[in-house]
């Protein structure tokens, strides 16, 4: 179309599909407050539309944008019973406007509604999609437009002149102003101390240190602005359940996500609670009485055995409701290793297998050093060597001495001595609770399998600088020394139930990824490659790790009171983040390198020879590693940032 200077451009028109997700269950609240946004939308209060241009109009030199677009089948579509709801709205646009980059949405209804996605068609260029998957609040909680982008990647300095502006106003809105306290409509990621996990107010033995700072370094968490405790003022103020903590509204559970992490807790629930409550009634302080006790949990189920029937709990109406209708919800599903063999929890091999192939393989490392030296303060914890002596494990080795067992690579070792050491006073002055600092010795045998050969459980000094209490047990010869191996084994797998728990899954898994989070969405524009490719895997840690908070990790929660450290287990959660946690050693092929799992080696496919081939994490770890590294991947990589939404519906 050719253009006549002094003349009015031409206008055309085009289309928008606004693709809007409905709650499946809505509750009679809900239901009432659709039905009055209808009829706003009926009487004029729209959800109105506006594209951007990615290009400047030279004499405003501000974007160009297009005339206002109302969705305007709102109302007619308020009874249709569907998950997704696709509405139109038409906007006119000059023929000098050249290709939108972004859409703002404003919101004139009462209540939010989830955006999934909005495809233009009208351009001679094509369909061009925005995809959003994000909560519009309405103007009463957001009086500014919201913004979305299309899905064509740009970095900062390639962003087209016509999206700079809103490029970086979306950011600061993202990043807040660091006051006030945050509301369940915000989107503001900004970061806090660990703050938040003791209540003060309610004793002395609900008190947490904060973690974060110099004084006990930790990773920054989502900030709430909550008022601070009535006895201290350090310490954020709570919120129990059933009231949510605060995260960013886009980053809150959908209702499928939410329906699935609902029905967990609830089974969790059932199997702590439940017993606890039935345990109190009846006085009964000993939780087992004999193995039998156990496998019952798989068998019959928690309320069958314990006789929930006698007591008041069953007048409780949905408490019988369960016992009647869904014994398997109460029931343990039963480990596959002893469906197969009852009594594989008792040996060797099968303790060994767990350190490799368990729910905690990344602790194992190779033994370099004989005995094994603390890295803790002598002058406090008393002389650095360990009690382990050669005579313990040298007739063990198929004939090698230990000296050409380390070098050859045959020796591991899983060592929580230095992790729990600085802890064990506080720990065993707590009734019922009782820990040893371990570290457990393992022999590679000629079959490519791991078995134990010497396990030490050592207590700190009676005074600073004194030498340790330590013992070695080694495997067992007669039956008196089984039971005591057993239980040596047993305090093995309380260590690594609490490393993997507090260190390897909730800080390097969780917490290290909240700050990164963050910072993702304050310095990342949506529009940005690395943001498109991280956003998938970011969505929901945010809302996870705040429900931990509320319920897990907290003075009261599931982990103080489950596990062995009790009221210590987030120090020392922080305490390994400051003595072990680096960046650059938590990924692979580094963390192999690190813990000597693994020695480079050119002529294997991943550039390194595993020492312990039969090595699940690796082998898989290793595979996936790789892959993203690969160049040839990158083509497809590029595929999938620029592609559709509905391209690939699972990727979330």
């Amino acid at each position: 179309m050719k253009l006549v200077i002094g003349k009015p451009a031409a206008k055309f028109s085009v289309r928008a599909a606004v693709t809007v997700r409905r709650k499946s269950k809505e509750d009679l609240k809900g239901a009432i407050a659709n039905q009055l946004d209808a009829m706003s939308d009926k009487l004029g209060r729209n959800v109105v539309l506006e594209l951007i241009s990615t290009e400047i109009n030279p004499k405003t030199r501000r974007p160009k944008r297009s005339g206002e677009g109302m969705i305007k089948d709102w109302y007619e579509k308020k009874n249709l019973k569907m998950e997704r709801v696709v509405y139109t709205a038409e906007f006119m646009i000059d023929s000098s406007f050249g290709l939108p980059g972004a859409i703002t949405v404003i919101n004139r209804h009462q209540k939010e509604f989830f955006l999934e996605s909005i495809v233009v068609e009208g351009f001679q260029t094509g369909t061009i999609v925005f995809p959003c998957n994000s909560w519009v609040q309405s103007t009463k909680d957001l009086p500014t437009k919201r913004v979305f982008f299309t899905n064509k990647p740009y970095l900062p300095s390639e962003t087209p002149a016509g999206l700079r502006t809103l490029r970086e106003q979306e950011l600061q809105e993202l990043r807040g102003d660091g006051k006030g306290i945050r509301k369940r409509s915000d989107r503001i990621y900004d970061y806090a101390t660990y703050n938040d996990l003791g209540n003060p107010d309610k004793g002395m033995e609900f008190v947490r240190p904060t973690l974060g700072g110099e004084k006990i370094p930790y990773p920054r968490r989502c900030r709430t602005g909550r008022p601070p405790t009535d006895t201290n003022l350090l310490c954020e103020s709570r919120i129990e359940k059933p009231h949510p903590i605060y995260v960013p509204r886009d980053e809150a559970f959908e209702e499928l996500k939410q329906d699935a992490f609902l029905s967990g807790r609830l089974k969790a629930v059932l199997h702590n609670l439940i017993p606890s409550l039935v345990a109190s009634i009846s006085g009964d302080n000993h939780d087992f009485l004999g193995f039998h006790d156990i496998d019952n949990l798989y068998k019959e189920g928690l309320l069958l055995k314990l006789g929930l029937q006698d007591h008041l709990l069953h007048k409780i109406p949905m408490v019988r409701k369960i016992q009647e209708s869904s014994h398997g919800l109460l029931r343990y599903d039963t480990p596959s290793i002893l469906l197969k063999d009852k009594f594989a929890w008792l040996r060797d091999d099968e303790f060994a297998r767990q350190a490799v192939a368990g729910i905690n393989p990344v602790s194992i490392e190779r033994v370099k050093v004989f005995p094994p030296v603390s890295k803790l303060d002598p002058t406090v914890y008393g002389p650095p060597e360990s009690g382990l002596k050669e005579e313990h494990i040298a007739g063990q080795l198929d004939g090698m001495t230990v000296k050409q067992a380390i070098e050859e690579g045959k020796l591991f070792m899983l060592d929580y001595h230095d992790i729990y050491f600085p802890f064990l006073d506080r720990i065993n002055a707590m009734d019922g609770r009782k820990a040893y600092g371990t570290r457990t010795i393992f022999f590679l045998t000629q079959l490519g399998t791991l078995k134990p050969v010497a396990i030490e459980l050592s207590l700190p000094p009676a005074k600073p600088g004194l030498t340790q209490s330590s013992r070695v047990l080694t495997p067992p010869c007669d039956a008196t020394s089984n039971w005591l191996w057993q239980l040596a084994k047993a305090h093995v797998c309380s260590n690594d139930s609490g490393v993997h728990q507090l260190v390897n899954h909730w800080l390097r898994t969780h917490a290290m990824m909240e700050p990164f989070i963050l910072a993702a969405h304050r310095q990342l524009s949506a529009m940005h490659p690395v943001y498109k490719l991280l956003e998938p895997h970011m969505r929901y840690t945010l809302e996870i790790n705040a429900l931990a908070r509320q319920s897990l990790i907290n003075a009261e929660g599931v982990i103080a009171s489950c596990f062995t450290p009790g009221p210590y287990c987030m120090e020392i959660s922080a305490a390994f983040y400051k003595n072990n946690w680096r960046f650059d050693l938590e990924g692979l092929p580094s963390d192999l390198i690190r813990r000597g799992m693994a020695v480079e080696d050119s002529s294997q496919p991943h550039g390194l020879r595993l020492l312990v081939s039969d090595y699940p994490y690796a082998n898989d770890g290793l595979l996936i590693s790789n892959l993203v590294r690969d160049p040839k991947l990158r083509p497809i990589l590029r595929g999938y940032l620029l592609s559709k939404p509905n391209q690939h519906p699972n990727r979330h």
